[in-house]
């Protein structure tokens, strides 16, 4: 067994509840700190009384650095937007731990003042710490591999987990609303059995199972989405128990006027639809993709995406773009194939119609050497076109819409979000628009008329899954550090087009 592997003997039913409160407390306080670090808007390390301190833990689902070397991540941008609008007073800081299962003592010990983590609202948890209004609801599942799943000779039964899972390694993060959820399971499945582990999380639990060194983990369902990306041979094989709620969580002496504050904050942006947005902007695409899509991606991007990657980096060095969007916009329009030729006469790796060509300056469409450069060239366009007042990420958003589109029929489709008093500047808001462009109710209303409006939204939730999971596979390119490549002939082109069939 492996040393990071803690197993969990659970006693007897009636001990059962204490002893997870104990080990959720103890053990957790009991871990060691050497990675916990702050970071705080104001670089300031000083605790004092006009300090907010959040605690969280890095992961997908919360914290973390994103392509561009930016803090991310759905907590991440709560918190700021919290402090900024209901409490400028304060200055803001976060104090990242190790795991899910530090977060928690981490309050209980007065060292942070509000937990943004990814937090399900449990019966054992609220016994410690209270918590806000519920802001995002989650699927607890029960994940394994595709071929795992296969053998099985019916669905997981929930209720037959110990006879189902039987000889089978099941893990969860020490501490974790996973592992409350076993131990209520084991009242009436005496058998089951699993593995607790201290200092670990979700992500790292369902890579092992991608990796096939652990047969099943739980996670929550936002996450599952999102990892099915970067491994595409996982699979669901059982929603476990009802939807939990997630909810920032506070020390039952926590200053109510502090947790009043954080419940409008919540409820305003319910109401306004700004949670929704930020909910969209992070899970908004991971189901874009089905798992043949990423499957094949993963294979081109070893097989196919060496041939280009120099072409893709010196793009970014023309443009500022980060190659790994410049390559997944190439892949989600030909594929990586630059002889690729649609019925409608757009062309190679970035498909440029013949107007698009001679406006970039671009003599031969077949040859990626040209179309590379210039279709990142175009984006950059787009995205100028687009007001600065838009920001990041929806201002490429909108661009690549527009790259898709075209710029007339984005304007008409933020036209139409304004009428409906959506927000032009938001892509969640935008995309529903551009859906209705194919409507005569709509579309006869606006200066650019009939438009598929469908396929941009297709496009960039495409573009946006191809672009995270080259992230997740792919380095960033140094802006410092430039890229120096023979050109690509169009024979070459053509025998990297030819392995492909």
């Amino acid at each position: 067994m492996p040393a990071r592997f803690l197993v969990v003997n659970v006693l007897n039913q009636g001990y059962m509840h204490k002893l997870f409160i104990v080990l959720l407390v103890l053990l957790a306080a009991a871990c060691t700190r050497t990675d916990e670090r702050t970071t705080s808007t104001a670089h300031s390390e000083t605790d004092d009384a006009n300090t907010l301190i959040f605690v969280t833990h890095n992961g997908p689902t919360t914290y973390y650095y994103n392509g561009d070397n930016e803090l991310a991540g759905l907590e991440y941008d709560l918190a700021t937007l919290f402090v900024k609008d209901f409490a400028p007073e304060y200055q803001l800081k976060f104090l990242v731990v190790n795991s899910v299962s530090d977060v928690i003592p981490s309050l209980l010990k007065g060292r942070a003042h509000i937990a943004a983590a990814n937090l399900s609202i449990t019966r054992l948890r609220q016994e410690l710490v209270q918590f806000s209004t519920p802001y995002q609801q989650t699927q607890q599942q029960l994940v394994t591999l595709n071929e795992e799943n296969t053998k099985q000779n019916r669905p997981i039964q929930v209720k037959d987990f110990n006879v189902q899972l039987a000889n089978k390694k099941l893990a969860v993060p020490l501490g974790t609303s996973f592992e409350e959820r076993l131990i209520q399971l084991k009242k009436s499945q005496p058998a089951l059995q699993w593995q607790s582990i201290p200092n670990t999380n979700s992500e790292l639990l369902l890579s092992d199972v991608a990796n096939g060194t652990l047969d099943y983990t739980m996670a929550d369902s936002h996450l599952v989405s999102i990892m099915q990306n970067y491994y595409p041979n996982l699979a669901v094989a059982a929603k476990v128990g009802e939807a939990d709620n997630l909810a920032w969580a506070f020390s039952k002496q926590a200053n109510p006027a502090l947790v009043k504050k954080v419940n409008a904050f919540f409820a305003k942006i319910k109401k306004d639809g700004t949670l929704k947005h930020l909910i969209d902007r992070y899970y908004g695409h991971s189901e874009r993709l089905n798992t043949q899509d990423v499957t094949v991606f993963l294979a081109r991007s070893q097989s196919i995406l060496p041939n280009y990657a120099a072409l893709f980096k010196q793009a970014q060095e023309q443009t500022g773009l980060d190659w790994r969007l410049i390559a997944a916009v190439s892949y989600r329009e030909s594929h990586w194939d630059p002889l690729n030729t649609s019925p409608t006469g757009v062309r190679g790796m970035m498909m440029l119609t013949e107007n698009t060509a001679k406006l970039m300056g671009v003599t031969d469409r077949l040859d990626p050497v040209q179309s590379i450069p210039a279709g990142a060239k175009y984006l950059v366009k787009m995205i100028e076109k687009i007001p600065e007042t838009v920001p990041e990420p929806d201002r490429t958003y909108l661009a690549l819409a527009a790259y898709n589109i075209g710029y007339a029929h984005l304007l008409d489709a933020r036209t139409l979000a304004m009428r409906l008093k959506l927000n032009p500047d938001r892509w969640s808001d935008v995309k529903k628009t551009l859906l209705m462009l194919r409507q005569p109710d709509y579309y006869t209303t606006l200066k650019y008329g009939y438009a598929n409006g469908s396929a941009p939204v297709i496009f960039v939730e495409s573009v946006r899954s191809y672009q995270n999971i080259l992230e997740y596979h792919q380095p960033s390119h140094p802006a410092n550090e430039q890229i120096n490549v023979a050109n690509l002939s169009k024979k070459q082109a053509l025998k990297i087009a030819l392995k492909m069939l």
